[in-house]
This record gives structure tokens, C-alpha cells and sequence, in this order.
């Protein structure tokens, strides 16, 4: 399987994590590419560097203020004294549509969505390589009707068009789902992290051109709290092309394969003709997040099970932290999905 990731993605190198009320180290640590990058090797990927497709295919799914933002903030807010070494913002606006304020403390509040997507020196440019290489996973799987992998690290399903959260930046299974799209595909993505794809989930949410569907751990206790629910099925035009499918803690690779199979019904009733897989290897049990309790051999049934769509299909490295069993999950997924 054709691979593609940039050594520039790994500049991006987090430290601080706040959660429930208290600050660790940053699990989304540059170390998840070593790992990551082995475990793709050993399914037996072929790595290139993605090209640089510029800034459109990024701004057609974040707007231009957002972008701005992210360009610019680390240096804006290196000039405040007494700044701390990383953007993390300490207030946020209730709404969407409240004032945009000027300070880059205020706007630091309305772009980054939580404690979790602190903002260092290098965070734009390693986001952006992030993106690129989907974006090029994307042409390749136009190009040719195969499948690759992306390694996209940051990850990026927490990202909306106008906000970071969740440690993603910019959202590279969106960017390369839009790619898709303007190519002329009618392109699904399929979420396998523990964690709800909001940010996906928000950009797309009023629209029919782009299917969204997403297996999590049940929002209800486990973040990211306010999205991912089952009743959330888009607005507008986007009425019926969001499906959410919750799943209890800990669920196992039996119950979960059998919700995949109704994702599946979905996204073949909508008529998709290429598969953006928001890869996602938290679910794993020994991930440190504990959410679901899927096993190695579990990541390569449900590999299999996705390339019995029939599609060409890319899959973007989402979550997965730091375990021993990292590299194993991703190896077991594409082999699992290369072999069936």
C-alpha cells in the first residue's frame, strides 16, 4: 500500500494536557510517528513525501480567519508578558456568532475549542504537512482507485472549519474528503476513533455532498461530551447524511463489528464511490484512554471488513497513543484490509 507522511509533521511536539482539573504531559507526542511509521512498514507500505498542494485544498474546508489565526497566534501571543510557553486559551465565547475580539487571548478562546490543542512555534507548519499528506493520499486514491494510508500526525477530527480541539489543527479527513469531491467523487468518511469526529461532524453538518458516520465510545461520559449522540443526523441539506453510532464502554470486537455492518448499510445507500477512513487505533484496550475494548486481531477484522466495500480508500491517521501495542493495531488494519 502506497504511504505518505512529511518528517516536518514531527516539529510539532505538545507539553502541556489539562484534564479534569489536572495538567500531565501531552499524549499526542512526536514518539506516535516512530511507532506508527513501523507498524505501516511492517504491513508493507511504500512511503513517499506528499507534494505541496498550497493552501486551497485547506481553505476549502477552514476559513480564512481560522488559517490566519493559526499562522499567526504563536507569535502573537509571545509578545504578551508573562505568556506561558504554549497557546492554551483560558476563556471561550458562548456562541458561535458572540463578538470576535481583538487580543490574541480573546481569540485564542474562540478558535481552540478546549485545553487540549496547545499551540507551539512549529504547530501551524506540522499541521499543514499533516494535511498535505492526505491531500496526496487523495489524489493518489483519485488517480489510481487503490488505497493508501496517510500519517497524519497531528491528527485531525476534532478540528472544525473556524476551531482547534482535541490536539488537532486542521482537519485532514475532511480536507481529503473535499479533495475527493471536487475531483468528482462522492465520498463517505468512516470514523473509527474512540472518540467522536465532531470537528468533522460540524464541517460537514448541513451538507449532502460528503456522508458522515462515526463508531465512538458514547458521548455521554467520555469526550467529547456535547457531540456524538445518535439524534445528531445534520441540519438543513445535511438532514440524514450524519450518522452517529454510539457504542458502551468497552465494547468488544463482536459488538463492534456488527455496528460497523450498519455503518456500512449507509454508506452504501448513499452512493459512495471512495472512503475516507478517519483511523482512529484508540479503541484499542490497552490504549491509555480506555474507551472501547478492541483487540489487535479485532483492528485486523475490521481492515477486512472495510475492504469488503470495494472502494478505493484512504486512511488518515487519527488517534492511538502511546502503547506497546501501537505499532501492532496499524500492521494488523492494513494488513487485515490489504489481505481481504
Amino acid at each position: 500500500m502506497k504511504a505518505f507522511f512529511d518528517a516536518r509533521q514531527a516539529a510539532h511536539d505538545p507539553k502541556h494536557f489539562m484534564a479534569n482539573g489536572a495538567l500531565s504531559p501531552n499524549p499526542e507526542q512526536p514518539e506516535r510517528i516512530t511507532r506508527l511509521h513501523a507498524g505501516a512498514l511492517a504491513a508493507g507500505c511504500a512511503f513517499e513525501t506528499p507534494l505541496d498542494a498550497g493552501i486551497g485544498p485547506i481553505a476549502a474546508v477552514h476559513t480564512p480567519q481560522y488559517l490566519t489565526f493559526l499562522q499567526n497566534i504563536y507569535t502573537r501571543w509571545s509578545r504578551i508578558e508573562g505568556a506561558g510557553e504554549e497557546v492554551i486559551p483560558n476563556v471561550h465565547p458562548a456562541n458561535r456568532t458572540d463578538s470576535y475580539p481583538l487580543s490574541a487571548v480573546g481569540q485564542a478562546g474562540y478558535h481552540q475549542a478546549d485545553t487540549a490543542c496547545p499551540i507551539t512555534a512549529d504547530t501551524y507548519h506540522a499541521a499543514y504537512w499533516s494535511a498535505q499528506s492526505a491531500i496526496s493520499g487523495a489524489d493518489y486514491i483519485a488517480k489510481t482507485g487503490k488505497a493508501a494510508y496517510a500519517l497524519s500526525r497531528p491528527p485531525g477530527h476534532h478540528a472544525f472549519g473556524d476551531m482547534a480541539g482535541g490536539f488537532c489543527f486542521l482537519n485532514n479527513s475532511g480536507i481529503a474528503a473535499e479533495r475527493l469531491r471536487v475531483q468528482g467523487f462522492r465520498p463517505a468518511i468512516l470514523d473509527v476513533d474512540v472518540h467522536h469526529g465532531n470537528g468533522t461532524q460540524g464541517m460537514f453538518y448541513e451538507r449532502s455532498d460528503v456522508f458522515t458516520v462515526s463508531l465512538h465510545a458514547d458521548p455521554a461520559r467520555f469526550y467529547p461530551f456535547f457531540w456524538g449522540h445518535a439524534q445528531e443526523r445534520g441540519q438543513g441539506l445535511g438532514l440524514g447524511y450524519n450518522l452517529n453510532l454510539p457504542l458502551p464502554r468497552g465494547t468488544d470486537d463482536t459488538t463492534y463489528l456488527k455496528t460497523l455492518d450498519k455503518a456500512f448499510e449507509s454508506i452504501e445507500a448513499f452512493g459512495c464511490n471512495a472512503l475516507v477512513v478517519a483511523l482512529g487505533l484508540d479503541a484499542h484496550i490497552e490504549d491509555p484512554f480506555q474507551g472501547l475494548a478492541i483487540t489487535t486481531t479485532g483492528f485486523g477484522q475490521i481492515g477486512a471488513a472495510i475492504a469488503g466495500l470495494k472502494l478505493p480508500t484512504l486512511f488518515v491517521q487519527e488517534g492511538g497513543y502511546l502503547s506497546d501495542a501501537l505499532a501492532d493495531n496499524l500492521t494488523s488494519t492494513l494488513t487485515g484490509f490489504a489481505r481481504a
